[in-house]
């Protein structure tokens, strides 16, 4: 029998960016806020001191900042006539685990999606007809536009004091930016990242190729900076060790330096780690979230009652915790019905390894930060013509070289012995010349009939609740889409001046022991009809109107670029919703 704690107004479930996020607003409403994390508290300056936090071995190898698969872990097939199997060692995506969730531990990469990637269903039917796309692909409209959520994607990027250079203000195409964004109200808070020589290097081949490059938009600080919640962030020191770590130096944007100093002084506000949610609690009607349950590191049980419900945790474990707890009605593929599950999607990503005279390139690998490069979207989205290619989606590129790490940064000409004294000759001789981009081809993946999460009918976790389980594989569609990007993208490795180019395309079956992003999306997608959406436009659950999903278990499908600025940019559009239409009439939204 659960313990029963003191009513709470708010429950949020995950305390990652948007978990974050909404405690700092609705505390500002003066509701009563308790946020629940499944992981430890972290924390900038002590967890991650400068003088320690370089850990290659620590971070990234033995994956300190991750969930541990003997914790949970979640089960895989590519398809639904396989056995699905336990992830016993994380490949292809890293779960993140502990306060700050993946914002910790991110590059730091802050991208707006195109406007056309909110309406994709309608733009590409419009465009292409009904007929060019693929029979099995279930892309759907978000139900909100770009414009609706550019001042959240603005209040974000001034918040994190993102570093980056404008394309489009109020619709004025400026030189030097992205000139294929969405219009923005304002420049960016912070200048650009100065380049390295690699970067300023692809930048000059792509633009003889006829491209327009512009720096990538970073959540590291170009300058020291002041956000609009009076915390202030250092300059980026290049130190290579950004994406798995977190950063001690206050250079890099996380929930830790940009929201949680202010948060923890309220009263209003409190929160319990190590303590993971098993359901969310309904009343008998099963339309009313009376608040959740959860379990502590002594395994006993506890019910926080609430009055509203946020789910903020993992795209995967908010699929998770509503199958548990019976909330929407589960996907079922063959019958094409249901939504919990549905439109689950990944990344589809590849590189083109630039081998270069040793005696001509020096690039420095290890001068990086986590959101550094010169990229092109002339093959994102639908900002190419995909009538002749016989494929739609597409994605950025860029020479986007993050570090250059003792342990990992090997690469070798094809040739090289695998071992030995030849193999040790070739690393040290490639070293500083090798062009080995930390994107290269980050592309779209869109959404299927047979992509989705469910239950495991017969692996369970250590609380004794089926895992996940994730069925996934590349369709024709990802990999026509691979193929063109990452040809293209080779050809500026070459202008570049490479000797010799590597292209690693990414082929089907998916391989989930080979790493590609955590970007894991979908499950429980937001849209305008109940049918085939769990959520409205506001991240408002359809069936239980006082619980919102926040996340990008939102995405209909996935775009071409990293989803935290879009993820962000949504939980602030649900928490104004929730400020200033929910909590003065409470209940539906959006009617069905």
């Amino acid at each position: 029998m659960a313990r029963k704690l003191p009513h709470k107004d708010i429950v949020i479930i995950g305390l990652g960016w948007t978990g974050s996020i909404l405690a700092q607003e609705l505390t500002d409403e003066g509701l009563d806020v308790v946020a629940i994390e499944r992981g430890p508290w972290r924390d900038a300056p002590t967890d991650f001191p400068t003088t320690y936090a370089q850990d290659e071995l620590r971070y990234r190898i033995r994956h300190e900042l991750f969930l541990r698969p003997a914790q949970t872990t979640f089960t895989f097939r590519n398809t639904m006539d396989q056995q699905a199997l336990p992830i016993r060692s994380w490949g292809a995506f890293m779960p993140m685990n502990g306060v700050g969730g993946g914002g910790l531990h991110w590059n730091g990469e802050t991208w707006r999606f195109l406007p056309s990637d909110f309406v994709l269903k309608t733009h590409l039917t419009q465009r292409y007809g009904a007929s060019f796309l693929p029979q099995d692909m279930t892309i759907q409209d978000y139900g909100v536009t770009y414009d609706e959520l550019e001042p959240h994607y603005d209040r974000y990027e001034y918040l994190c004091g993102t570093s980056g250079a404008a394309g489009n203000l109020k619709g004025q195409i400026l030189d030097g930016g992205n000139p294929f964004e969405g219009a923005r109200s304002r420049p960016y808070p912070n200048p650009p990242q100065a380049q390295p020589f690699s970067h300023t290097l692809f930048a000059k081949a792509a633009r003889e190729l006829g491209y327009k490059p512009f720096p990538q938009p970073s959540g590291n600080m170009s300058q020291a900076y002041t956000n609009p919640l009076g915390l202030r962030l250092g300059p980026c020191t290049y130190c290579g060790f950004c994406e798995w770590f977190g950063c001690g130096n206050y250079s890099k944007a996380s929930p830790q330096t940009t929201i949680l100093p202010v948060l923890l002084r309220k009263s209003n506000f409190s929160y319990r780690t190590e303590c993971e949610v098993t359901r969310i609690n309904v009343d008998g009607s099963g339309k009313r979230a009376t608040g959740v349950t959860y379990v502590d590191t002594s395994g006993e049980e506890w019910e926080q009652p609430a009055d509203l419900v946020i789910l903020a945790a993992f795209s995967i474990f908010n699929v998770q915790l509503l199958l548990l707890s019976g909330i929407g009605k589960p996907y079922d593929p063959v019958a094409n019905q249901g939504v919990i599950g549905r439109n689950f999607t990944h990344q589809t990503v590849s590189e083109a390894i630039g081998f270069f005279d040793k005696d001509k390139f020096n690039f420095n690998p290890f001068i990086s930060s986590g959101s550094i490069g010169m990229c092109i979207d002339e093959f994102n989205g639908d900002n190419f013509d995909h009538g002749p290619l016989g494929f739609v989606g597409g994605g950025y590129m860029g020479q986007v070289q993050t570090n250059g790490r003792p342990i990992q940064t090997n690469n070798v000409p094809p040739g090289t012995p695998r071992w030995g004294a030849g193999w040790k000759s070739a690393v040290r001789d490639n070293y500083l010349s090798t062009v080995t981009p930390g994107t290269g081809v980050h592309g779209s993946f869109y959404s299927y009939r047979d992509v989705y999460l469910d239950l495991d009918p017969l692996y369970r976790d250590h609380l004794g609740q089926p895992l996940v389980r994730i069925t996934m594989d590349f369709h024709e569609n990802e990999i026509k889409q691979n193929a063109y990007l990452t040809d293209k993208f080779a050809e500026i490795v070459k202008a570049m001046g490479a000797k010799e180019v590597v292209k690693q395309y990414r082929k089907a079956p998916y391989n989930v022991t080979q790493y590609q992003t955590t970007h894991l999306c979908g499950g429980a997608i937001m849209g305008t009809d109940p049918s085939t959406s769990a959520i409205n436009r506001y991240l408002q659950s359809w069936d239980v109107p006082n619980l919102f999903v926040m996340g990008a278990s939102a995405f209909p499908q996935n775009a071409g670029y990293n989803p935290t600025g879009t993820v962000a940019a949504l939980a602030y559009w649900s928490a104004d919703a929730i400020r200033n239409q929910y909590l003065k009439n409470p209940g539906p939204l959006v009617h069905a």
